[in-house]
């Protein structure tokens, strides 16, 4: 049970208070952008594919016979919501062999895009978490992370498109 504590509260974030996952998206940040100076795009993929299965082991065994499906102290499924809404970012500098951080204004449009739609629950984020399980509370962020990217690149596309 400690390994699947370490991975679900993301080494004990999901224990800080208040808003545990505002916390466990802060995190995901620096990670995010050391996974992509290490590996580019490829290692930020392997990373979300990691917490992924990871979170949802941990999550099932964390919360194995709790009526609680979705505890606010694990935050792993975050991290992984946070990494997917990063990789539009994460793609172009990779392929145009740019600074990622020199999209800073991205960065900012990605976290709050994925903390409204991570806490809103719209659509296919409400139905994945209201599976009630394991699998659901991964997928809500997963899916939160998908349309925080397409709001990442329709605001790019906004910019570089309209406003330039």
């Amino acid at each position: 049970m400690r390994a699947a504590a370490l991975i679900g509260t993301v080494l004990g974030v999901g224990h800080i208070r208040p808003a545990s996952g505002t916390w466990g998206s802060l995190v995901a940040l620096p990670w995010g952008w050391l996974l992509h100076v290490l590996g580019g795009l490829p290692l930020l993929v392997l990373g979300i594919v990691a917490a992924f299965f990871g979170g949802w082991w941990a999550t099932a065994r964390m919360t194995a016979g709790s009526d609680d499906h979705d505890p606010s102290h694990i935050v792993i499924d975050e991290v992984a919501g946070q990494w997917i809404a990063l990789l539009p970012l994460s793609y172009a500098a990779w392929t145009r062999g740019m600074d990622v951080t020199a999209m800073w204004p991205g960065w900012i449009a990605a976290f709050v895009l994925f903390r409204l739609f991570d806490i809103w629950k719209p659509w296919l984020v409400g139905w994945a978490d209201a599976r009630g399980d394991a699998l659901g509370v991964m997928l809500d962020d997963v899916i939160a992370g998908i349309f925080a990217a397409v709001g990442v690149m329709a605001l790019a596309g906004l910019y570089h498109g309209v406003m330039t």
